[in-house]
């Protein structure tokens, strides 16, 4: 009998990891007693994924506010510069600026606006319309806010984000004024140094200024990129991709993870005799339709996987095919030219009107944001992916 079952995707219970404990063969050994005690057999091609926090974890990679302070105080020496672009996050960002103002006498925090770069909003695009207000040019006081549309709390997590990020630098005994724009270089009218916590449009931002006169500039994926008093580190984000680990100390995201994937992805092959795919995934990137948060707040979705992950679907659309090519077709006829077709469709489609609406993105970027669906952040206890029928198709 065919198969009948497309891409399935099951979320792996593990032990809660530790620092030191050894990751890749945590995540074999828990994915070996999963299909044992599903009696499930892994097959080429399934893919192995594992969440960048237990990583992490695993690698003792964290950092204490301390550690970012002195980070702060060694690239901006005379302790005034501006903070500009951060999300609006109490897991992501908060913590962070409790270690940066720790390590100032004054801020100018610029936030963008009406949302932060993911989609957290500070206030309605439609109360802005209302007010007459141009985000795109309007640069915004914190009084002439207030004036304008008084205290707006966030609407999942209540709080409004301009009181609570100001009273976390205050209460570290730095001064602070809010701005709120979104072109960067408008933060030079305060300030020639600048720490730029935009994730995605980093490299922008920070050319953007030096271009214009700025005379320090960082980014968040330049905090922490090396030690600190022995910290915790990242040589390529820095703090981006850290969350809120104690009420004191961050988990940055991991490192050196190509050794990890390669490691599983050999040891199940040497256990089983299967070439599965592995890859470390972070937070997908996926809109909320009410919320309207973008989610992807790591730097990257994924930051190492095996070879076979590299690319893009290079698939067909069916109902194309069975509106134009076969329209005159049904049942088993039709069946078979769609599977003919698929046998011997092109290597690359790209362009061409038989794969348009299929998704145009890359295959980390597609798996990483299932994995991110199908594990949670809660508790679910299932930081370990296994997705199997992701590469079928129609024939097979």
């Amino acid at each position: 009998m065919e198969r009948l079952i497309g891409t399935v995707s099951r979320g792996v219970r593990a032990p809660i990891i530790r620092a030191g404990d050894d990751i890749a063969d945590i995540i074999v050994t828990s994915v070996l007693d999963a299909a044992e005690s599903e009696k499930v057999e892994l097959r080429d091609r399934d893919v192995i994924a594992v969440t960048e926090a237990v990583v992490a974890r695993a690698q003792g990679n964290y950092a204490s506010i301390d550690n970012i302070a002195c980070d702060i105080k060694e690239k901006y020496p005379d302790g005034t510069f501006g903070v500009i672009f951060p999300i609006l996050s109490r897991n992501r960002f908060a913590i962070c600026l409790r270690g940066i103002a720790k390590g100032a006498k004054k801020i100018y925090l610029m936030l963008s606006y009406p949302s932060d770069e993911v989609g957290n909003h500070l206030v309605d695009m439609d109360a802005l319309d209302a007010a007459g207000v141009n985000p795109w040019t309007d640069v915004l006081t914190e009084e002439k806010y207030r004036e304008l549309f008084g205290i707006v709390k966030h609407p999942f997590t209540g709080v409004d984000y301009i009181e609570y990020y100001k009273s976390l630098i205050t209460d570290a005994g730095c001064e602070v004024e809010v701005i709120l724009a979104n072109d960067c270089r408008t933060i030079l009218n305060y300030t020639k140094n600048v720490l730029c916590c935009d994730i995605h449009t980093r490299a922008r931002s920070k050319r953007l200024l030096k271009a214009n006169g700025a005379e320090i500039v960082y980014g968040l994926d330049e905090i922490l990129n090396a030690p600190v008093n022995g910290s915790g580190y990242n040589a390529d984000f820095g703090l981006l991709g850290s969350n809120k680990a104690t009420e004191n100390s961050i988990k940055l995201f991991p490192r050196d993870c190509q050794t990890v994937v390669d490691r599983v992805q050999q040891e199940l092959l040497k256990k089983t005799g299967k070439h599965v795919e592995v890859m470390v995934y972070g937070d997908g990137a996926f809109k909320d339709p009410v919320g309207k948060i973008w989610e992807l707040a790591d730097p990257v979705v994924s930051p190492a996987f095996t070879a076979g992950l590299i690319g893009q679907p290079n698939e067909i659309k069916l109902k194309y095919l069975a509106d134009n090519d076969f329209a005159h077709l049904k049942g088993d006829e039709l069946k078979a030219a769609i599977s003919d077709y698929i046998a011997h469709k092109d290597n690359d489609l790209v362009g061409n009107m038989v794969s348009q609406g299929t998704t145009p993105r890359r295959l980390t970027d597609l798996i990483g944001s299932l994995c991110d669906l199908t594990s949670g952040s809660g508790d679910k206890g299932t930081p370990i992916v296994w997705i199997q029928g992701y590469f079928d198709n129609y024939t097979a």
